[in-house]
């Protein structure tokens, strides 16, 4: 099938932020009496707060109570310290070349709407991308599907037809289950191991730009999964 459309993660893959995300669930979760380690958390990374919360003391919830104060806190720290934020690199020059290559691009996450925002300018491209899927398109955060899927849905196209660029292993499976080709980074902080299952694996992405022509998005032809 013909490469038309790339979808996008946001965390780790376009802006160095997974290490804040950790360090703002770790102040979160004190600020109510909580303690969570920094490693404990950090390969949570990826996954939306509702997973991670009851991962890290059982029978919380984002929902109500301290595990939804404890979103909530972890919303606003990322949201302030999003200007302390790095893009990575090459992540503007990608987009500009799969946009003169014609691909159409979309971010797919699981932070909100008002945590994107930040984070899209932070990665200094909140100018190239004007399609996104968040938190609120999902009934349920990554690794399940629904974040990938609404993202194929607001694109009008096929998954056969579409490639996502992404950095941890909830990405990969979130893709994964809906038949869609992940490029992997390793600027996320995951190891090769864990990004085993992604059809493509670079340092960053402008590892992937030196490399494109040789790559899934160069050839724009994906084989069927």
């Amino acid at each position: 099938m013909q490469l038309q459309a790339v979808i996008l993660d946001i965390d780790g893959t376009l802006v160095l932020s997974n290490d804040a995300h950790a360090q703002a669930w770790v102040e979160a979760f004190a600020a109510y009496g909580y303690e969570v380690p920094f490693e404990k958390v950090r390969p949570l990374i990826g996954m939306g707060g509702d997973k991670v919360i009851p991962k890290m003391v059982s029978g919380l919830s984002d929902e109500a109570g301290d595990g939804k104060k404890i979103a909530q806190r972890r919303k606003e720290l990322i949201i302030n310290r999003a200007s302390e934020l790095s893009p990575t690199p090459g992540s503007r020059e990608l987009l500009l070349k799969m946009q003169q290559e014609g691909l159409r691009l979309i971010i797919a996450t699981s932070s909100t709407t008002e945590e994107l925002s930040g984070l899209l300018k932070a990665a200094q491209v909140d100018d190239l991308l004007d399609r996104a899927t968040t938190s609120s398109d999902a009934e349920a955060s990554k690794p399940e599907p629904d974040i990938v899927e609404a993202a194929l849905s607001k694109l009008q196209r096929e998954a056969s037809q579409t490639v996502m660029l992404a950095d941890t292993p909830y990405d990969i499976e979130a893709a994964d289950k809906c038949g869609v080709p992940v490029i992997a980074f390793r600027c996320g902080g995951f190891d090769d191991a864990s990004l085993a299952n992604a059809a493509e694996i670079y340092d960053h992405p402008a590892d992937l730009l030196a490399h494109y022509d040789d790559s899934i998005l160069g050839k724009k032809e994906l084989v069927a999964r």
